[in-house]
């Protein structure tokens, strides 16, 4: 007689088990590298409070009026100097075209995908409604927050979005 073998191996429960085992063991794994790989590049919130931001929405509107109603002419220009530095220059006109005077500003780079590159521009005013400041950013899309303040109060805001070569 013929001694009939099967070389095919026998599928056990220890089998099964260590498979189901190693199955969830990689997709834990690959989740713990996804999660930290999210939670490391991008810091997640863009308000601390949205219920505090919904209640200052009508008053932002309001403002948005009244500096509408002003017809205020503010023109600038974004350049990068020979040093590298982003260098912001812009005058600010009344409906009439008269310079305004006794008014400071701020202006701020933001970066529109992670707040943390954000870049803050010390403006200075060059007399005649001029304003000037420079700040370190790197190339690329930007959005150019200036305000124009008369004391404590907000008086001008403007968003444009530009491109930093």
């Amino acid at each position: 007689m013929s001694d009939l073998r099967s070389d095919k191996r026998e599928l056990t429960g220890r089998a099964v088990l260590l498979w189901i085992v190693g199955f969830f063991a990689v997709i834990f794994v690959v989740n713990g590298v996804l999660v930290q790989a999210a939670t490391s590049t991008f810091r997640g919130m863009e308000t601390g409070s949205s219920y505090k931001a919904g209640l200052l929405f009508k008053a932002d509107v309001e403002s948005a009026q009244r500096q509408q109603d002003l017809h205020w002419q503010v023109d600038g220009k974004l350049l990068r100097d020979r040093a590298g530095e982003a260098v912001l220059e812009f005058s600010a006109r009344d409906a009439k075209g008269a310079a305004l005077t006794g008014l400071t500003a701020a202006a701020r780079l933001a970066h529109p995908a992670d707040a943390r590159l954000d870049r803050t521009m010390e403006l200075k005013s060059a007399g005649g409604g001029v304003f000037r400041g420079e700040a370190d950013a790197q190339p690329g899309q930007w959005e150019l927050i200036v305000d124009l303040f008369r004391g404590d109060e907000r008086v001008f805001r403007s968003r444009s979005r530009v491109t930093l070569r």
